[in-house]
């Protein structure tokens, strides 16, 4: 039995690679960018209007000048205008282009428009003021987004900005989910009275899927020949197989056994934790990974969590953990002399602070 910082070094030491894929923008998010986005212009591309109202040059107000005479609209999308006198004005568009002469710009809740003639109702102007300078943001050439980021609806929007229909992502994981055991039926089954249905699967599937990644379901039963021969199958078709009990001292587990005679080498079989100790984990030469968990519910949620989560965000190109605090809200005491994954629930205390709450239970 090996402890639990020997099992997560091991696990990260054993990581693969996902290869390189053209991907369309509409189908990338919470796919693994393999590229650097890089501006292809200056953002903003102009001189940028960031309020409606008027557009002035700003030496004539300095002169004393309140009232301008308006010569025009600029809107957003059109083409520049250039103002053809000093002394008067352009009206703007919030995102309009500033116009040529013009270098600050009054916002209309601070005039009174008559008769053509814009009237300055306030003092505190300043030059420059309300306009989204051209290249504030980006200059043309820079990055916007690095390599290895977990593409968000931001980076999608970033992406479209710079004109990238396609993305060079990392490949989907394939993971395989595995259920074992003559016991389990499926979920619109009415067990008898020795069944139960199948719900481990279930809540890692959709936690899986709440990372961004789907995952295939199968079952095992408890025969060897044909657990044999599905896992031969499975194993070169996914990138990692997630297997949900067989794995503790039963008469009926062959699920090690069964795994090694078919080439995966065990990397180690039984964690000194609570829960989740018989946790079998190995791994074919280049080829699949396997998580062998567990049947207890709270052990194979726990596991997926600490061990096979860490395991694909490196695979990925990530930071193997994203680590939260809070406080434990009462003390806690375990006898045992393992580690101990307490569950907890969270909330936010009225300090603002997060805190953990023990959950005590029998799995």
């Amino acid at each position: 039995m090996i402890t639990v910082q020997q099992a997560t070094t091991l696990v990260l030491q054993n990581t693969t690679t996902f290869p390189t894929e053209i991907v369309p923008l509409q189908h990338s998010l919470h796919r693994i960018l393999r590229e650097d986005l890089v501006a292809d212009r200056d953002f903003p591309p102009f001189d940028r209007v960031a309020m409606d109202g008027i557009a002035i040059h700003f030496a004539a107000f300095e002169r004393g000048q309140r009232a301008f005479h308006i010569e025009g609209i600029q809107a957003a999308g059109a083409a520049q205008l250039v103002l053809q006198k000093t002394e008067n004005c352009l009206e703007v568009m919030t995102g309009a282009m500033l116009p040529k002469g013009t270098d600050t710009v009054i916002r209309y809740e601070d005039l009174e428009i008559k008769d053509g003639q814009a009237h300055i109702l306030i003092e505190n102007i300043q030059a420059g003021q309300n306009i989204h300078a051209q290249a504030s943001d980006r200059k043309k050439g820079e990055v916007i987004v690095t390599a290895s980021v977990k593409i968000s609806p931001a980076e999608i929007g970033g992406a479209a900005t710079v004109g990238e229909p396609e993305l060079s992502e990392a490949r989907q994981p394939k993971i395989a989910i595995i259920s074992t055991g003559d016991e389990l039926v499926d979920v619109e089954e009415a067990p008898l009275p020795h069944q139960i249905r199948k719900s481990n699967v279930h809540t890692m599937a959709a936690a899986i899927l709440s990372w961004g990644y789907p995952s295939d379901l199968y079952h095992l039963p408890d025969e060897k020949a044909a657990m044999s021969a599905n896992l031969k199958t499975l194993l070169h078709g996914y990138d990692a197989l997630l297997l949900s009990g067989g794995v503790s001292m039963g008469k009926f587990d062959y699920l090690p056994e069964v795994l090694e005679e078919l080439g995966v080498v065990k990397l180690f079989h039984k964690v000194s934790q609570r829960p989740g100790k018989p946790f079998w984990f190995g791994k074919m030469e280049n080829g699949a990974a396997v998580f062998a968990f567990p049947g207890n519910p709270v052990s194979g949620y726990m596991c997926l969590h600490r061990y096979f989560q860490p395991w694909l965000r490196k695979s990925l190109g990530l930071e193997a953990f994203e680590e939260r605090y809070a406080v434990l809200s009462e003390d806690y005491f375990f006898k045992a002399d393992l580690t101990y994954f307490l569950q907890v629930k969270l909330s936010y205390g009225k300090d603002g602070r997060m805190m953990a709450s023990p959950v005590t239970g029998g799995g």
